[in-house]
């Protein structure tokens, strides 16, 4: 026992914390992209998600977004609403490194036309 509360006391007490934390890392996340993307200069946040590092600083930047996002996961395993939280930086952030270790972030995308 723990101050006197039982096992399910504490199970509750740290699920119901964790279902507390997801929604505040969820905004955290957003407004930290949102900065990232004002940063490097792109016009919205989605632009930046998509487009390939063309830096860098941006290659980096994608390096630390997967990395965060797999830390997230990883956290995950013992509050399973963490792998959600998780799964989106791990996803963008890797693609991005994918696209720079294929050379795409050469290319400007906005010339490039629709095939």
């Amino acid at each position: 026992m723990f101050f006197g509360l039982g096992f399910a006391d504490l199970f509750f007490l740290v699920l119901l914390a964790a279902i507390a934390i997801v929604p505040v890392a969820i905004v955290l996340m957003g407004v930290m992209m949102r900065r990232r993307a004002k940063r490097f200069g792109y016009p919205s946040t989605g632009a930046y998600l998509r487009a390939a590092p063309r830096s860098d600083e941006e290659k980096r930047d994608a390096a630390d977004l997967a990395l965060k996002g797999l830390v997230i996961c990883v956290l995950g395993l013992l509050f399973p609403p963490f792998i959600l939280v998780g799964l989106v930086p791990l996803f963008y952030g890797g693609r991005k490194l994918v696209y720079a270790s294929m050379g795409l972030g050469l290319v400007d995308d906005a010339t490039q036309t629709g095939a």
